[in-house]
């Protein structure tokens, strides 16, 4: 018998091969969730591992949704690097080439899918341009290997930015107030505030700057590494924004297990 205290989520690591093999037989509505995060430069008011812990707190707030509309939600391993290379000239920021994380990524997904889950769900907080296109493409890989689809709330989806704050809309969101705000609800004591409370508005639309052909944060004009408004972050606005991103999950799980439309 499976012990309660461990849900929701089941942690997948904390279980045995026999809990696993028990929880897909009993659960048929299982849906494995793979947090996906980076080590990366976020200012130098958040810590390395902000995605990671967004991601994780994305995962784990969409696990209790999850869980009340009735499915069985199993956190995979997270994750932790991915494509850095924006980030690449700050101490601390560590990259994988594009064709590693992507393989590490559609392998992972891919074990979880032949473990027998129902669903596999991709959650992302690391925006960098190459990394967003490199999970677009296990989503592809994925599906055309398993003929089932790989579950990716994509937050630069335009249907879904739009339900963001105007920040992140404005893509000036790098460790901004967006950012900030989030890891205030999340882990308010990795948060130099008193730093934070020192930075001006530096509003730098990256979209733009791609564009215009460049990359990397110094060369679009973010010396320390953070856009936008992080003076102006609160705890509140990350509630909302973490509620916001639990929902996506949720309902691309909810959609995904609705029965095509004849």
């Amino acid at each position: 018998m499976l012990e309660q205290a461990h849900f929701p989520p089941y942690d997948l690591g904390s279980l045995t091969y026999t809990d696993i093999k028990t929880l897909l037989l009993q659960q048929p509505r299982s849906v494995a969730l793979l947090a996906v995060g980076s080590v990366e430069a976020h200012g130098p008011h958040l810590p390395l591992n902000t995605d990671t812990l967004i991601a994780e707190a994305v995962l784990n707030h969409a696990s209790l949704k999850l869980h009340a509309a009735g499915y069985c939600p199993v956190r995979l391993p997270t994750l932790n690097y991915a494509v850095t290379e924006w980030a690449a000239m700050f101490p601390g920021s560590s990259s994988l080439k594009r064709e590693t994380a992507e393989a590490m990524v559609l392998e992972t997904a891919l074990a979880a899918h032949g473990m027998g889950f129902a669903h596999v769900v991709l959650i992302n907080a690391h925006l960098e341009p190459e990394n967003i296109l490199a999970l677009r493409s296990v989503c592809k890989r994925f599906e055309k290997e398993t003929g089932r689809a790989l579950l990716f709330p994509d937050k630069t989806r335009r249907r879904n930015a739009l339900r963001l704050t105007a920040e992140f809309q404005s893509g000036s969101c790098h460790a901004g107030q967006y950012e900030t705000s989030l890891l205030l609800a999340i882990a308010p004591k990795l948060v130099k505030q008193e730093i934070a409370h020192t930075l001006g508005d530096h509003f730098v639309s990256l979209s733009e700057k791609m564009q215009e052909g460049k990359s990397g944060f110094v060369e679009c004009g973010l010396p320390d590494a953070y856009c936008g408004s992080p003076a102006n972050a609160s705890a509140e606005e990350g509630s909302r924004s973490l509620s916001i991103l639990s929902d996506m999950v949720l309902e691309v799980v909810k959609t995904a297990a609705q029965p095509p439309v004849r």
